[in-house]
């Protein structure tokens, strides 16, 4: 009769998890750097924006400034003048105007020379203060209000006490970039 043979017998292991399974090493590796490329392009993204928007405001910047700069020259040219720098004040001012404001100054410019030679006063402006109001887009026109204090001199070198002005100038900026004041107004007043 045969004989049975022994059984092997095997350890008992413990129930538990399954193994795991190793990783898969190049997909992860591909994941991380689609991820890491997505990122990257999204974040330059973002900084070029943020480049352009800060350039824009920049260049919006230093053209209000422009038109405030421009009413500023325009008052402290109306204002100030000495007996012999009249008439380059007086022209100083007229180029710098354009529009009706040019066609009144210049035409009557020699007049105003001659009525400031005959009194041979001086005057000094300062400037106190100075804001944009608006920007007419579509015209190139700006609103600048600009605060000042002039004081008159008489023949005689005597000071007169400053008088405060407020003027509001309107600034034309052309095609080509130039600017230049088209009105004066007094506000709450003629002009």
């Amino acid at each position: 009769m045969p004989v049975p043979s022994p059984a092997t017998v095997r350890a008992v292991r413990p129930a538990g998890p399954p193994p795991r399974r190793l990783p898969n090493a190049r997909q992860t590796a591909k994941l991380a750097g689609i991820a890491l490329l997505v990122a990257s392009v999204l974040l330059g993204g973002v900084v070029t924006l943020l480049g352009v928007q800060h350039r824009h405001a920049d260049a919006a910047h230093e053209r209000d400034q422009r038109f405030v700069d421009t009413a500023v020259q325009t008052v402290l040219n109306m204002y100030t003048y000495t007996p012999d720098t009249i008439s380059e004040q007086v022209d100083r001012f007229v180029a710098g105007t354009s529009g009706p404001l040019r066609d009144t100054m210049a035409a009557n410019a020699e007049n105003l020379k001659a009525l400031l030679r005959e009194t041979k006063h001086s005057s000094e402006a300062v400037i106190n203060g100075k804001a944009l109001e608006g920007i007419d887009p579509v015209a190139g026109n700006a609103s600048v209000l600009v605060a000042i204090r002039a004081t008159a001199t008489d023949a005689d070198g005597v000071n007169k006490p400053s008088q405060p002005y407020a003027l509001r100038v309107i600034v034309h900026e052309d095609d080509n970039g130039n600017m230049t004041a088209f009105d004066l107004k007094w506000p709450g007043g003629s002009g």
